[in-house]
């Protein structure tokens, strides 16, 4: 087998137009590394936060009282160029898959008002009863707002 052939095609950014909704969050001092731009451990963070901000602004999630609750199950990212401090993230959301208890997202962190992503991640989420920590199915209501995120092509 030939090098090119063990070798998988490397991901490129993609654009806006590929996500329903965005959320902002600000970079932060703290988020910044000696190399002079984000650590890549923040990208993670802000993949939390943007999810985890769209159930509250949706009203599907109170992180304090609701019976149940979304555990990160697996997350990944690639990175095709820097984010800096200070700037503003968009980070486009968008529902990749819809499973009977779990979600995976497609997350695009976008540097301001640029075209493409400088980063794509994968946010998997497993809805699960508060108490016991088991998987449950997504309510109905839940369901009907993850719907409206899908990918355009799946």
């Amino acid at each position: 087998m030939t090098r090119s052939a063990m070798t998988p095609e490397r991901l490129r950014p993609v654009p806006r137009s590929d996500f329903p909704t965005y959320r902002t969050i600000p970079t932060r001092w703290m988020d910044v590394d000696i190399y002079g731009h984000v650590n890549n451990v923040e990208y993670l963070s802000y993949f939390d936060t943007a999810v985890n901000g769209w159930y509250g602004e949706q009203g599907l999630l109170d992180p304090r009282t609701s019976p149940t609750v979304f555990l990160v199950v697996e997350t990944g990212c690639h990175y095709f160029s820097e984010l800096v401090f200070p700037s503003t993230v968009h980070a486009g959301i968008r529902v990749d898959k819809l499973g009977t208890s779990s979600v995976t997202y497609g997350i695009g962190l976008f540097a301001g008002e640029a075209p493409d992503c400088a980063a794509m991640g994968k946010f998997v989420h497993v809805h699960v009863d508060r108490r016991t920590r088991r998987p449950t199915p997504i309510p109905d209501n839940v369901r009907v707002r993850l719907a409206d995120l899908k990918a355009h092509d799946t």
